[in-house]
């Protein structure tokens, strides 16, 4: 483990990848000649352009049909593919991807204390940021974490190379989690409406972008009582009109979420098939379903000890983080949880993917996301092979590609001004050095990200490096 001696001063580190990462922002800017695909599911446009006007997009569209103003800065994007600036609707800050960050499910802190990583962590946000702009992620919706979250937001706001972030406050929860105690926890317990009340009041005052739900079903919670603390929190956040997002991965808690007026489900539906009344009451209600689907693999490949990881995480994946992973091998088995002492395995996934494709099917609103942070599960590249398996579900290229922007936009906003390349919209896009339609692999062949109309070249933010201090 490469915690100790690392030292990150924010500004100077901020200051490094705005200037070293991101060309200036001209006038304008027109990519022309690649082919666009726009994130609605339109078909894609040969011979297209893309015209910048600070960081808005100005038009789109077949190049012979766009004007072009005089003393403009141009891409040649001939023999390239456009698409829109990808979105992970789902992710946590307070987690590293590591192998110490949840010690509730491999409980590590007498070799890493828990509230050292945290702070490793937060010393390390910057860096981490990039890793989502190297992937080609121009925003991401932190799903719930400390009140710390919000000075996570800020940060992104302030800095230049960073995705935008989307932050809910800590997680409402109806059951108590072990071992994740801190000065500053991410999962707050409930036991009564009242209390639940109380919590969404204190997260509205720091003007959250969601309100998250941790509706977990425990020995001693009956359903009855936790979905009133549900119907609670939905009431007092649409007062303030906050929607609600909820973790729950059972059908029988995830009916009970949307019945309860949930906007948003930030996970599959993974303990067994979806049914007709489920798919309906989540169309009608026009409910979000985030797929998630990495996340349980990164999990059973880091405690299987048989992680394989695709070129983007490789290459833009945190270095450090994926060698932490080696740990577990260097401790004896007999000082580890009896789970983790056995190769665990995905056994949810059949489910997961025959559901995802259900979702998809019936026109359900289905976003893209990893749930990164958790063990296995990168800040990042992740995305990319949650795309894998969205394709081995039965999707295709082009649903993956509206689900990771136009839809997953609708997770970050109600109101999304990302997610689309279309004039008035914000100019975060792609350049691709092949075709995605052809194959979803392809979206990792990233040439240049472009965030509000800056610059960046991924061959720059994937040599970047995380630096030590002198010991």
């Amino acid at each position: 483990m490469m915690q100790t001696g690392l030292f990150f001063p924010l500004l100077i580190l901020a200051l490094l990848t705005a200037s070293a990462h991101a060309q200036s922002r001209s006038a304008t800017l027109v990519i022309d000649g690649g082919t666009l695909i726009d994130g609605t599911g339109a078909p894609p446009v040969s011979d297209a352009a893309v015209v910048v006007s600070g960081d808005r997009i100005a038009d789109a569209g077949p190049s012979s049909k766009i004007t072009v103003p005089k003393n403009t800065k141009t891409i040649d994007a001939r023999g390239k593919w456009i698409i829109p600036g990808l979105i992970d609707a789902h992710v946590h800050f307070f987690q590293s991807g590591d192998l110490y960050t949840r010690p509730d499910v491999i409980d590590l802190r007498q070799r890493v204390p828990y509230e050292r990583e945290l702070a490793w962590i937060r010393r390390r946000l910057p860096y981490t940021f990039t890793r989502y702009l190297c992937s080609g992620i121009t925003s991401v919706v932190d799903a719930g974490g400390p009140f710390a979250n919000f000075n996570v937001r800020a940060m992104a706001r302030r800095m230049r190379a960073t995705p935008r972030v989307a932050v809910a406050g800590p997680l409402i929860s109806t059951v108590a989690p072990d071992d994740l105690e801190s000065a500053d926890p991410a999962i707050i317990e409930v036991t009564n409406p009242e209390q639940a009340v109380a919590l969404v009041r204190r997260e509205l005052v720091r003007k959250p972008d969601l309100i998250k739900i941790w509706f977990i079903r425990g020995p001693e919670v009956e359903l009855d009582h936790a979905i009133k603390i549900v119907e609670a929190v939905v009431k007092t956040s649409h007062a303030a009109d906050v929607r609600v997002a909820v973790h729950a991965t059972e059908l029988e808690t995830a009916k009970a979420a949307v019945g309860a007026g949930s906007d948003i489900l930030v996970h599959s539906v993974s303990d067994r098939p979806v049914d007709d009344e489920f798919v309906q009451m989540v169309k009608e209600r026009g409910v979000i379903y985030t797929t998630t689907i990495v996340v349980l693999e990164g999990y059973a490949e880091v405690l299987g000890q048989n992680v394989d990881l695709n070129d983007i995480e490789r290459s833009c994946g945190d270095a450090q983080v994926i060698a932490s992973w080696a740990d577990l091998a260097t401790i004896p088995k007999d000082r580890l949880p009896l789970y983790a002492r056995f190769p665990p395995r995905f056994t949810e996934k059949a489910v997961v993917l025959a559901n995802l494709k259900r979702m998809q099917e019936s026109g359900a609103i289905v976003a893209a996301g990893t749930d990164a942070g958790n063990i296995g599960t990168l800040h990042g590249p992740s995305l990319h092979r949650e795309f894998e398996l969205m394709a081995e579900a039965g999707l295709t290229p082009m649903q993956i590609i509206v689900d990771a922007t136009r839809n997953a936009a609708r997770v970050f906003s109600p109101n999304p001004q990302i997610g689309t390349i279309e004039s008035g919209k914000l100019a975060d896009l792609l350049i691709l050095d092949a075709d995605p339609l052809a194959d979803i692999g392809n979206a990792r062949r990233i040439n240049k990200v472009i965030k509000g109309g800056h610059i960046f070249e991924v061959s720059k933010l994937k040599s970047q490096q995380v630096r030590k201090s002198p010991s």
